[in-house]
């Protein structure tokens, strides 16, 4: 119990930071020299598409199971 624990903790932690990294970085589209530099370590913008087409494909099925 522990061990699951503890994982989930480190995802949660691994997560927070990464988007606390990526937050104190450009936020627009940097190109030239900027790019190198300035880039953050997730692309926002599919990750949320992503995770609104997992909810509605969830929301969807969730209807389709219950409706029987």
């Amino acid at each position: 119990m522990q061990t699951f624990f503890g994982m989930i903790l480190g995802a949660l932690l691994l997560g927070i930071g990464v988007y606390i990294h990526d937050s104190m970085q450009t936020s627009s589209v940097a190109s030239g020299e900027v790019a190198a530099t300035n880039r953050t370590i997730v692309n926002w913008d599919v990750a949320r598409a992503d995770w609104d087409a997992l909810v509605d494909r969830a929301h969807k099925d969730w209807v389709k199971i219950s409706w029987r």
